[in-house]
């Protein structure tokens, strides 16, 4: 039995208890220190809004719509409009609190094939980007997996991507020569400013016992709500160690017509969230994170108001500033007064009509929050630790809101090379009789048996009960996934039938007793491990049915 290769396969199926207790008792200790206070946050109309920027979110950049290259946006426009016309972005069930909620951002995944991007219990698997050159997979009737007009969409993404690969570095280096020169002019450090060797150790130990909060977590803008935060590394992050290679984008799709249960921001008062406070999951620690902000054209809210009524209006607004003048002896000071903070309030007026992402130092009210418009086109890049140290959220706007949020995920365990690879490792033990046509297996070492079962239940678990349960839905799409899933139920099959060969051997009373005992304790907790994990599939909701073919079947024990 190899307890690392337990947690590691199973980690993400269940959340513990303890921390489920851990992330109720920081929040309540946070809303207690809070009481009915808020917490103040700043925007780029408020004095100190770019020195906040620059000591507490260094990590953070934004890039106009105008750094992109010519034609970019026009083309990438019109693929998130390609993908939502064709039905493309869906609603995903996760899990939160032990509860299935659907989401309610539309998503879909596309990225490099044979890629899986895991969040809060849910797997998605990629729309395959197509780069240049390339034509994508083939089915058995020679056709290429996606038609023509979506290849068109995920190479736009795709160009947009290595877009994002060489400006996020380009970047990283810039702000590193800043702060280099920065650096030199200051070389002793006040306390609080820069990281010695002990902050950093605090701050790892720190963020390594932090979790997200539970309802918020749901990702993502970036979004990615997320189930946990990165861990800490000590290894170079992507942009500082070579050229940033982000391998997959989640697109998100928000209308805040649609969505009628925005929940308000709760520390700061910023506004309603389409996406709750988080760290995005399951990613390089340290990587950055790009996203591409579109903004659909707004309609306008006062249907029937001519240029005409307009000008009236402004006509009666003057003549009521005269009429207070000349009537309560008003100074021009007070005039100018009340025009500055009539100004102030349409400016924020017109940020809140704007999406916004909001960002925060976790688990922190000290430090202000920082919430920053981003127009039609607009790009922002999170960089260095920003991910790990701070959270962050999504304003809704007033108009319907795409955005394309490029990642360098885990593809350890992630990708179909991995777990085809986990495939053919548990059926090299299985040995075919072409004589006989009878099989057996081959090893009866408990090690061997242990992995065999732990390959067996994470190819059902973690690859077929999430592919036929989300991940089919973009079949009609693309059919890249549709021969790999096939091939992988007939493994299962194969390794179904190595469990009941295992338990035919410790039924057998031939077999010595000392190995015997063994082995049914291995089949013991396997079965029991895969039982608790299919009643729980089964007893969840009506929407988590598995393919007809893979039947759930019980076993003795």
């Amino acid at each position: 039995m190899k307890p690392r290769q337990r947690k590691q396969y199973f980690r993400n199926m269940k959340r513990s208890d303890d921390s489920e207790r851990e992330k109720r008792r920081k929040r309540r200790r946070l809303i207690q220190e809070l009481g009915e206070q808020r917490i103040p946050y700043l925007s780029p109309a408020d004095p100190g809004f770019q020195e906040l920027w620059d000591s507490s979110y260094a990590g953070l950049a934004l890039r106009q719509s105008s750094a992109l290259p010519d034609g970019l946006h026009e083309r990438v426009q019109s693929a998130l409009r390609t993908l939502q016309r064709r039905g493309c972005l869906l609603r995903d069930l996760v899990r939160v609190r032990d509860r299935d909620v659907f989401t309610a951002v539309s998503r879909a995944l596309v990225g490099q094939p044979g890629y899986t991007y895991r969040y809060l219990d849910t797997r998605l698997f990629t729309i395959p980007w197509h780069c240049e050159g390339e034509e994508g997979q083939k089915d058995e009737k020679d056709k290429p997996c996606c038609d023509s007009d979506l290849r068109d969409a995920c190479k736009a993404l795709w160009e947009l991507n290595q877009f994002f690969c060489s400006d996020v570095k380009q970047q990283t280096n810039a702000r590193g020569v800043k702060r280099s020169r920065s650096d030199t002019e200051n070389s002793e450090d006040t306390p609080g400013e820069g990281m010695c060797e002990e902050s950093v150790k605090d701050r790892l130990l720190e963020e390594k016992q932090e979790e997200e909060e539970e309802e918020e977590e749901e990702e993502e803008d970036s979004g990615q709500g997320c189930s946990h935060s990165s861990p800490p590394s000590s290894a170079l992050p992507p942009d500082v160690a070579g050229l940033v290679q982000f391998n997959i984008t989640l697109i998100n799709y928000m209308d805040p017509i649609a969505m009628t249960q925005l929940k308000e921001e709760p520390y700061y008062g910023m506004g309603k969230m389409a996406v709750g406070w988080h760290h995005d999951e399951n990613l390089v620690p340290l990587s950055p994170v790009a996203v591409y902000s579109y903004s659909c054209p707004a309609e306008p809210k006062n249907e029937g108001v001519t240029e005409k009524d307009r000008e009236g209006q402004s006509k009666e607004k003057e003549k009521q500033k005269e009429t207070k003048t000349e009537g309560e002896g008003t100074s021009k000071e007070e005039l100018k007064k009340e025009e500055g903070e009539g100004l102030e309030k349409e400016e924020v007026q017109k940020e809140k009509a704007c999406w916004r992402v909001g960002l925060k130092v976790a688990w922190d009210i000290h430090t202000p929050g920082l919430a920053l418009p981003l127009q039609s086109g607009d790009c922002y890049y999170m960089t260095d630790d920003l991910n790990r140290t701070h959270q962050h959220c999504v304003l809704a706007g007033d108009t319907a809101r795409f955005s394309s949020t490029h990642r360098v995920v885990q593809c350890c365990t992630g990708t179909l090379d991995y777990i085809q690879k986990r495939s053919s490792e548990a059926l090299e033990n299985l040995h075919t009789d072409p004589e006989k046509n009878t099989k057996s297996l081959k090893s009866l070492l408990p090690s061997t048996l242990q992995h065999i079962e732990d390959i067996h239940n994470e190819v059902e678990f973690e690859w077929l009960r999430q592919y036929w349960f989300q991940g089919r839905r973009f079949a009609r799409f693309c059919s890249w996934w549709t021969k790999p899933m096939e091939q992988m139920e007939k493994d299962w099959k194969e390794m179904e039938q190595m469990t009941q060969l295992l338990l035919a051997v410790v039924e057998d009373e031939n077999t010595a007793q000392e190995n015997r005992r063994e082995m049914a304790d291995i089949l013991l907790n396997a079965l029991s491990d895969r039982q608790q994990h299919r009643q729980t599939w089964r007893d969840s909701v009506p929407h988590r049915k598995l393919h007809s073919s893979v039947c759930l079947q019980t076993y003795r024990s």
